[in-house]
């Protein structure tokens, strides 16, 4: 069961990695550091938001309008946080 618990907490740090990769990206597209219309920085950006819009799409839906700021990565970051610290909280039930 030991395992178990290392394999969920290794999936939560890869969604970590994940939304902070998407969330430096968009900054680095919006600033017009890096440009979409670049075939390897075209294929990772569409990739990522495929990935993650799931994730953001819900929540996007509850969250009031901002005026263009989007906070539902920082939602997800939150919730992928309070999963770690409620997983290591009840690393007993796993052993």
């Amino acid at each position: 069961m030991s395992s178990l618990f290392q394999i969920l907490m290794m999936i939560l740090d890869i969604l970590w990695f994940i939304i902070l990769a998407h969330v430096i990206m968009s900054w680095l597209i919006n600033f017009q550091v890096l440009n979409i219309r670049q075939p390897l920085v075209g294929q990772l950006w569409y990739g990522l938001n495929r990935l993650l819009e799931p994730l953001y799409g819900p929540i996007r839906r509850m969250l009031p309008q901002m005026g263009g700021l989007d906070l539902a990565p920082l939602v997800v970051i939150v919730a992928v946080a309070a999963a770690r610290i409620v997983l290591q909280n009840n690393v007993a039930a796993f052993y």
